[in-house]
């Protein structure tokens, strides 16, 4: 199982947030000092999330996402703001291991198999954000139906992976619901990548035992209600 420190961008500032608002963010410096923090405690994959881009303004934060791509060399998968086909090509082709598709998945399915015939399937992860079992989009604002069933869409499409993040849980650091991870593991012969309420090693091995092939770890690991060695060795 992979470990996928966040490197959440807002303003060209690393934050997080808590349950998606950005009035709540709180900062902890430039993302590539953070990235590189997280890199020289171990971890060889990032989570990058352009925030601004996921508002509304694409465009900022280009450059603070390209430096990290570019001075950490690790693996990196990013999302936020990737509004179409031509979006997505242009961060694989500057550099991103592969783009998390959200909001474009959702309102273009057709958008994932594109990107997977062009760029191959292990380029796209199809992002299933779920509250109350129905996935969220622009925002977590919008309800878009049933997640199992997006995640059955998202396989036919040829996605290569799925990024759960329970928004019901995300931020809090109260820990994980395994019910529906545990449903969309045993649902798809994906890759899922779990995201949302990580925050002990308890959380971490409970999601190991279920066969989830990642995970995202962000304001619990900021906060250091969990240690990123910790949940290395766990996945290891």
């Amino acid at each position: 199982m992979r470990v996928f420190p966040a490197v959440d961008i807002l303003g060209g500032r690393c934050v997080q947030l808590v349950q998606g608002r950005r009035e709540d963010a709180t900062v902890y410096g430039t993302p590539l000092e953070c990235a590189e923090k997280w890199i020289s405690e171990g971890a060889d994959a990032l989570h990058v999330i352009n925030l601004d881009g996921a508002f509304g303004d694409s465009q900022k934060n280009v450059d603070l996402i390209k430096s990290v791509i570019s001075e950490t060399g690790v693996f990196v998968q990013l999302g936020g703001g990737i509004r179409s086909v031509d979006d997505a090509g242009a961060w694989l082709n500057a550099g991103v291991n592969r783009v998390i598709l959200g909001t474009l998945a959702i309102e273009n399915p057709e958008s994932v198999r594109v990107i997977s015939d062009e760029f191959g399937k292990d380029a796209v992860v199809a992002g299933v954000d779920a509250k109350c079992g129905q996935v969220v989009v622009r925002g977590w604002e919008e309800s878009a139906g049933d997640y199992l069933n997006w995640a059955k869409k998202f396989e036919s499409l040829g996605a290569g992976a799925l990024l759960f993040t329970n928004v019901d849980v995300e931020g809090l650091q109260n820990g994980i619901d395994p019910k529906p991870v545990k449903r969309l593991v045993e649902s798809t012969s994906l890759s899922v990548i779990a995201a949302g309420g990580i925050s002990c090693p308890g959380d971490v091995a409970t999601l190991k035992s279920m066969g989830v092939d990642g995970i995202v770890l962000g304001s619990a690991l900021y906060s250091g209600k969990i240690a990123l060695k910790d949940a290395l060795e766990i996945c290891r």
